[in-house]
């Protein structure tokens, strides 16, 4: 049972917790972007230095969030207000939040053609992807109603709250993903062909790794768990005092790097039994490859149904933390109740949306007449600003914040609460040096690469 009071919700247990965040952090980054990016950068060589990015530094940063939110009780704007009110530093909690309706709002509109492709197979299983995929995201009469369903659907997540609401869906959302994948992995493996497929995925060739792919990791590490827009923060406000946040923060990253990993083992078999070259696909690699590749083994039609159904459950897990971010701003530091938020933040987000979802085509302008810093296209501009830059310098202001401003100190004390004897003497000097010095470096890099990439 949980622990309630008037002020603050809090999770029903551990499990449920593990699962919200693990769903928060699981999304079309794993399932989506981190197969198409291990093809790009050398396959098992990238995967091994992702692993090392996640150990060394997106968990001491996890940690960190999960501390500052716990310590304040409180949403990002709330949780920096308590430590520093007054100061320009609020604005890295705005920061987070305007980052999480901006994401949300283009989000959806993915989310919404992972949707509609769960049908793909079947009302047009003759039409040659690419072009299937062209028309389907330029019909704003398909696309606009996807995205409202979605929305819609995060909606009634959130509007349960916490413990009955995002808690309640995350234990059954979590299960039926991961029976999913296991699915689609099943019969990927078991395909004539697919040996060369795992060799590539999981046999490193450590002379694939250079300058590239070691940014590529680490931005695919850091991004993947959900860090710098405020989410953790925001989920470990709801957590009791008497939990282990290290025991906790653990789990999640284990479990977002496991469905990660199985993401790779669903894709790379089936890619190179059916002769396809994975390095080929870009980010059309689920919406443009894979069906074809679906649609030439045996129960493709199925599989191909089973892949966008999951990868319809992961869109929606990150969806319900990026509402809830904004939702428990409102909430906290104003006098809306949860209802009103959901539904006005909802809303709002949804409309915001609407250029996105006509960006691919249904208004030329949107698609080729904007561009900023050799990024062109509403939708691409979008995701360069709020999905790359934006969460990029988030999570090296927050990094420097938490270890510089707070201090290492409070946030040791905060983590020890729960933790028992184990977050003491080395262990913690050790985690107070990676995230004063190591994190905001490496963030720091990320942060640059993301914006000289495109200039």
């Amino acid at each position: 049972m949980a622990t309630t009071t008037a002020e603050r919700e809090q999770w029903g247990s551990r499990i449920g917790f593990v699962l919200a965040a693990a769903g928060s952090a699981i999304g079309l980054g794993n399932i989506w972007r981190f197969p198409y990016v291990t093809a790009e950068n050398g396959g098992g060589a990238f995967v091994v230095v992702y692993l090392a990015c996640i150990l060394l530094i997106c968990l001491p940063y996890l940690f960190a969030e999960l501390a500052l939110g716990r310590n304040s009780q409180k949403n990002p704007v709330g949780a920096i207000t308590a430590i520093k009110k007054g100061t320009p530093w609020t604005l890295v909690g705005g920061l987070c939040v305007l980052t999480g309706v901006f994401i949300l709002s283009y989000y959806g509109v993915v989310a919404g053609w992972a949707l509609g492709y769960i049908f793909k197979a079947f009302v047009a299983p003759g039409v040659e992807s690419s072009t299937y995929f062209a028309s389907f995201v330029a019909d704003p009469w398909t696309v606009i109603p996807l995205a409202a369903l979605f929305m819609l659907i995060t909606i009634s997540v959130v509007y349960g709250g916490v413990e009955q609401g995002i808690e309640r869906w995350a234990k059954v959302l979590m299960p039926i993903l991961l029976v999913l994948m296991l699915v689609v992995i099943f019969r990927s493996v078991t395909l004539p062909g697919s040996g060369a497929g795992l060799e590539f995925y999981l046999n490193p060739d450590f002379s694939k790794i250079d300058g590239e792919v070691l940014l590529a990791a680490l931005g695919q590490a850091f991004f993947s768990l959900s860090l710098g827009m405020g989410a953790m923060i925001t989920y470990g406000s709801y957590l009791p005092k008497r939990e282990n946040l290290l025991v906790s923060g653990g789990y999640v990253a284990l479990f977002d790097t496991t469905i990660a990993l199985m993401a790779g083992l669903m894709i790379f078999p089936a890619l190179f039994a059916m002769g396809r070259d994975p390095g080929a696909g870009g980010p059309a690699l689920i919406f443009e490859v894979l069906p074809e590749v679906f649609a030439t083994m045996p129960l493709g039609s199925f599989i191909s149904a089973v892949f966008f159904v999951l990868l319809s459950i992961a869109a929606l897990t990150s969806m319900v933390s990026l509402l809830e971010v904004v939702v428990s701003y409102f909430v906290d530091e104003t006098t809306w109740s949860r209802a009103k938020s959901v539904w006005l933040v909802g809303g709002f987000t949804f409309l915001m949306g609407l250029p996105s979802a006509l960006a691919q085509g249904g208004s030329t302008y949107l698609t080729e007449g904007v561009s900023l810093f050799g990024v062109t296209g509403f939708f691409s501009i979008m995701d360069y600003i709020w999905g790359n830059v934006s969460l990029a310098l988030g999570a090296l202001l927050i990094s420097i914040f938490a270890g510089w401003v707070w201090g290492t100190g409070n946030a040791m004390e905060e983590l020890q609460q729960g933790s028992g004897d184990f977050f003491t003497g080395t262990t913690a000097r050790i985690w107070s040096i990676f995230l004063k010095y190591i994190c905001p470096l490496v963030i720091a890099i990320i942060f640059v690469g993301k914006v000289m990439r495109e200039i």
